[in-house]
């Protein structure tokens, strides 16, 4: 199936689905259109919608400033950027210490998991707190 945006010329798509495909929240994208980053029209109904043309600019933009980083787990709300304070490693598992401004953040890993990410205090990660788990990412890695 081919994408609506490079199928019709001038296609206008709902907010919803916009942020959907740009990676934001449908919040972040009406900011950005009160802040005039992003055009957009509304329909008869009153809602808004916004040029397909006009998303795939700004994903482009994203993608050539590095603004995209690919995080797994993207239905996690709770994301809290950190730095390893300490990594204590078993045969097995890995107990993982973050500090993530003023919270301290623990996740109990795989050894492998740990090691693949390469998990060291000073490193940079990403902490998603989803129910009971913290799943520690690393930015910028595929």
């Amino acid at each position: 199936m081919k994408d609506e945006m490079t199928d019709h010329p001038g296609a206008r798509l709902r907010i919803g689905e916009a942020a959907d495909r740009l990676g934001v929240s449908p919040e972040t994208l009406r900011r950005w259109i009160d802040d005039g980053r992003i055009a957009a029209e509304r329909t008869q109904g009153g809602q808004r919608t916004v040029a397909a043309d006009a998303v795939a600019r700004l994903i482009a933009e994203r993608r050539r400033s590095g603004q995209e980083r690919p995080i797994v787990a993207r239905s996690a709300r709770n994301r809290f950027p950190g730095v390893v304070v300490s990594v204590r490693r078993d045969a097995l598992v890995a107990l993982v210490e973050v500090q993530a401004g003023p919270h301290r953040l623990v996740s109990l890993v795989t050894r492998e998991a740990a090691d693949e990410l390469d998990l060291q205090p000073g490193s940079e990660v990403v902490c998603a707190v989803k129910s009971t788990d913290v799943i520690v990412e690393v930015p910028g890695r595929a």
